[in-house]
């Protein structure tokens, strides 16, 4: 190795010159300040008992919108709980995610994929839930995904699994809406609509017991994806809700049902407060177990989004403070508020924008008109669920009723199959029920 020689600053402070040395720890904060604004670390960790084994949980860290460029990376997680058999779990797990991108144009920006998300999430579900149901399998799963791209989440679901959300400050927000026929009068009156039946159990002697149950089928839940063996008006349709985080990242709690019989949502926050994701989900799931035993199968997913620079420097994952805790690192970051009103109203904007979730967009109807895209003017006859092509005939284009004939062409172009899958759930061209016996 050559000796070092002696260079005269004067001659690297020029534009021809090379620019001045930074020093290695500077460099490295602005490498750090840089990644934890712009790209979030994503870590996570599941943990479960199973009983019938018809859990799965779907983990994808390192997905691109476009190969070969990693600035369109996102990550999916998932949880399905299948009932009556584990293939509509395993089916939704390997091929949910792909329905999904296929309903997602090429060729868009980044603020124009998160836009048209909601929607392709839900082309995804019902496009799953008609392929499977293809097959001529009765098992049926509920469905949670989640998809994180920097700080925006998107959360769609079917069934009663759940994704929660907490931020370093103790803000709790739930993602998902359950699906269950006890907890949502809405679902109970759009499933009598299209033409089911809801009820309980009926013992000897007319005496009624149990939860609320669709019928035919007597399923408890109101959305899954499979279950062709129950009646249409069991709907794919998800409800969907996307949200914006925090600049100080925030933690996802995605569970099935078995921690939520046992624990309320705020309950499962306390419970790994200050814990490691490995640590957190493995805590909720033995806090259940303790809480109710081994009456079903049993899956934690925790997700930590982290940001601040305090955390990745310290290579340690996102733990949540305690409420003394969550106080002051409040006024660490936003400062002590004064008693002027003046200085109140810009202390709240700073902890509305730095410390606080915004909702960006939250859909919850199972009506696919007021869920999917109007038909594209430059491809009008791709199907806005399967993204078949379909040629123009006659039959697609013209209806005996012109009104009803212009709304199709209005709304989302759906193919045949499409078409009759959305009349069936929605309770159209069903027979007559028969009249009861006096």
């Amino acid at each position: 190795m050559s000796a070092a020689t002696a260079i005269n600053p004067d001659s690297v402070s020029g534009p021809i010159g090379r620019p001045p040395l930074v020093p290695l720890a500077t460099l490295i904060g602005r490498e750090l300040r840089e990644e934890s604004s712009d790209t979030p670390i994503v870590k996570y960790e599941y943990y479960n008992y199973a009983k019938r084994g018809e859990d799965l949980v779907l983990i994808k860290p390192d997905c691109l919108r476009v190969p070969n460029d990693p600035s369109t990376s996102f990550s999916v997680f998932g949880v399905f709980d299948g009932h009556n058999g584990v293939s509509a779990a395993v089916y939704s797990k390997e091929h949910l995610l792909d329905h999904v991108m296929s309903a997602v144009p090429e060729g868009i920006s980044r603020e124009e994929w998160l836009q048209t998300l909601p929607r392709a999430l839900v082309a995804g579900f019902v496009k799953c839930d008609i392929d499977f149901q293809r097959r001529g399998e009765v098992s049926g799963t509920t469905a949670t995904l989640v998809v994180i791209d920097g700080l925006t989440v998107t959360v769609a679901s079917v069934g009663d699994s759940r994704c929660i959300l907490v931020t370093p400050g103790g803000e709790l927000s739930l993602l998902t809406v359950d699906h269950r026929l006890d907890d949502n009068e809405d679902e109970v009156n759009r499933v009598r609509a299209s033409g089911g039946e809801v009820g309980r159990l009926n013992i000897c002697g007319g005496q009624e017991v149990g939860p609320l149950r669709c019928w035919p089928g007597g399923l408890c839940l109101s959305r899954s994806i499979g279950d062709m063996d129950v009646g249409e008006f069991i709907v794919p349709v998800p409800h969907v809700k996307q949200v914006k985080l925090p600049s100080t990242g925030g933690r996802l709690i995605i569970a099935s049902d078995g921690i939520w019989d046992a624990m309320k949502s705020d309950v499962a926050v306390k419970s790994c407060r200050g814990l490691f994701t490995k640590e957190a989900a493995r805590t909720i799931v033995k806090n259940a177990l303790r809480t109710s035993g081994l009456k079903d199968d049993t899956t934690c997913l925790v997700v930590d989004v982290i940001t601040t620079v305090r955390n990745v420097t310290a290579g340690a994952e996102l733990s949540l403070p305690s409420p003394k805790k969550a106080q002051k690192l409040k006024a660490l970051f936003f400062g002590k508020r004064s008693h002027s009103m003046g200085d109140e109203g810009k202390a709240g904007r700073a902890s509305r924008s730095v410390g606080s979730v915004e909702e960006l967009f939250e859909e919850g109807s199972a009506m696919l008109e007021e869920r999917l895209p109007s038909r594209a003017s430059s491809d009008p006859f791709r199907c806005a669920i399967c993204q078949m092509q379909q040629s123009p005939t006659e039959d697609l284009l013209m209806d005996s009723d012109t009104e009803k004939s212009q709304n199709q062409l209005d709304g989302p172009f759906l193919c045949t199959d499409c078409r009759k899958k959305k009349d069936a759930m929605e309770g159209k061209n069903r027979p007559p029920k028969p009249p009861k016996n006096r």
